[in-house]
């Protein structure tokens, strides 16, 4: 007999049906005005991680909302992270309430916008957020430059699949990651090292909702899991760097420092350190290249 009991699925079912933890971000846009628009939402994940010619966030909304009309009109969006701090999650149930115009709604607002770093026409940034993501929607997709703003009563198919449009009151948006802006405490923290007391007070959003209450939880210190390296055969690393490139080679010693990646990433870490052993003029990489080679690597991560 089952533990579990069978919860019927239906609209917004991430908040009706089930407890999702969510990222906690309030979305900036450039109004018709020219001002920036702060909506909340939690329906934001990665979406190109790796082996795309750019990297990319989705942004799920309903295609009436103020940010939905911007995306549709002007493509520039930043992506904002607050901290966990009661206040703020406050403001930000009240930018998420829907029907107020973009003067209504950044009135008094509690957050404080300052410039981004990306070209162009963009919306503000905020100030109080651990990090930011300036990003501009990919309309080419699925030819979604094709919808327009100006429907505010539900969109009529045809619909887009994945990017634009997707139903009468829905959108999806691809979003190409621009720019990651990070405050100078946790930028230090992944280029130097990311511990408990230096990870940022992320809080999540839970998608449970009923008719009064968001619910978000309260940031507590993270502790680290040791991941259990699952160490590879010595002679099947060294076999793989004998064959990534002809002219660079790997000392015995090298390739036994290498035997902790994982095979399934073997291939694409040896490549990427051939090609950094070029650049640096290395034909041999022995234990103090692989050195070289990692120092580069975190130089180029900053």
């Amino acid at each position: 007999m089952s533990s579990f009991k069978d919860l019927r699925i239906v609209d917004n079912f991430y908040q009706t049906s089930s407890f999702f933890p969510m990222p906690t971000t309030l979305v900036g846009t450039v109004s018709e005005n020219g001002k920036t628009n702060l909506g909340a939402y939690s329906l934001c994940f990665p979406y190109y991680i790796a082996g795309k010619e750019y990297y990319a966030m989705i942004l799920e909304c309903r295609n009436s909302s103020n940010t939905a009309q911007n995306i549709l009109r002007g493509s520039k969006v930043s992506l904002n992270f607050i901290p966990d701090d009661r206040k703020y999650f406050r403001e930000a149930v009240r930018l998420g309430f829907p029907g107020e115009t973009t003067d209504e709604k950044m009135k008094n607002c509690l957050f404080t916008l300052e410039d981004g770093q990306a070209e162009g026409e963009r919306p503000k940034v905020l100030k109080e957020a651990f990090q930011v993501f300036e990003c501009t929607w990919d309309s080419s997709l699925e030819d979604a430059h094709l919808d327009k703003a100006g429907c505010l009563e539900g969109y009529e198919a045809p619909y887009r699949n994945f990017n634009g449009i997707t139903s009468k009151f829905g959108a999806h948006f691809i979003l190409k990651i621009d720019k990651i802006l990070m405050k100078e405490k946790y930028y230090n923290s992944i280029v130097d090292g990311v511990s408990a007391k230096n990870f940022p007070p992320v809080p999540v959003d839970y998608g449970y909702r009923d008719s009064t209450n968001f619910w978000c939880s309260r940031f507590k210190k993270p502790f680290p899991e040791k991941i259990q390296a699952k160490e590879g055969d010595f002679d099947s690393v060294k076999y793989a760097a004998k064959r990534i490139d002809p002219n660079v080679t790997f000392t015995d010693e090298a390739c036994a420092k290498l035997t902790k990646i994982p095979r399934i990433f073997l291939k694409a870490a040896l490549s990427q350190m051939v090609s950094i052993a070029k650049e640096e003029g290395i034909s041999v990489i022995d234990e103090a290249a692989l050195q070289i080679i990692n120092d580069k690597r975190r130089k180029e991560k900053k």
